[in-house]
């Protein structure tokens, strides 16, 4: 049974979230702020963490990086704000998905399972551990990028786009197909979930950008002639 970590300064949030979650079987345990997750999550092992971004003491943002010091607890961000930088700089420190309020708690909990699901699944093994495509070298076994020799500093969710962008090379591959097999979920997506990462990944990879083309109206494909 997963234990989740609720965190809002609004007691009739937690309320809500607490009711779907413990109807999903989940372990639950609440903070009304991010000073007060940090030091819960001193002491106890969490599942996933559904955190607030806006809250009294400690916002979400920095409890989150706080938490991620110590502990690899998965993080879904819940925030009134909508706007493209604030999940950008969420996605940046680690953040796995982002939920705009107001929302509903049945998407929310899908979200939770499809997170839970993809930390669950074990590491998928390549026949071939190292791809290259001109100076972008790609460690498959060892998750790492390589642009012209130096190391490209990417979060966990843009390599899993790239290895599955890479995989896929010279396939359309649709935004909906994108958020099914990379995030875990697909009627509960967000287009702007794909293009705000592929944003990300895009300046990740410099030059070598050019390798991840969009199709107008549908969704990305990785051309290369290799």
């Amino acid at each position: 049974m997963a234990r989740i970590l609720i965190v809002d300064d609004e007691i009739n949030i937690r309320k809500v979230v607490r009711e779907y979650a413990e109807f999903e079987e989940y372990e639950v345990d609440e903070a009304e702020n991010g000073m007060e997750a940090v030091n819960i999550c001193k002491d106890k092992d969490f599942d996933l963490i559904i955190m607030d971004v806006m809250m009294p003491r400690l916002d979400g943002y920095s409890a989150c990086k706080e938490i991620h010091k110590t502990k690899n607890i998965p993080v879904i961000m819940l925030s009134a704000r909508g706007e493209e930088y604030d999940k950008l700089f969420g996605f940046e420190i680690g953040v796995d998905d982002y939920v705009v309020k107001p929302f509903s708690p049945k998407e929310l909990m899908a979200r939770v399972k499809a997170v839970l699901k993809r930390r669950a699944a074990p590491e998928k093994s390549a026949s071939d551990d190292r791809i290259s495509f001109e100076g972008l070298d790609i460690d498959l076994s060892g998750r790492e990028v390589y642009v012209n020799g130096q190391k490209a500093s990417m979060t966990p969710k843009e390599y899993d786009l790239l290895f599955y962008l890479v995989k896929n090379k010279n396939i359309a591959l649709s935004r909906d197909k994108l958020l099914e097999e990379v995030w875990g979920y697909d009627f509960f997506g967000d287009d702007r979930t794909v293009d705000t990462h592929i944003k990300m990944l895009r300046n990740s990879l410099g030059e070598y950008r050019k390798f991840i083309v969009t199709l107008r109206g549908m969704g990305y494909k990785f051309e290369a002639a290799q």
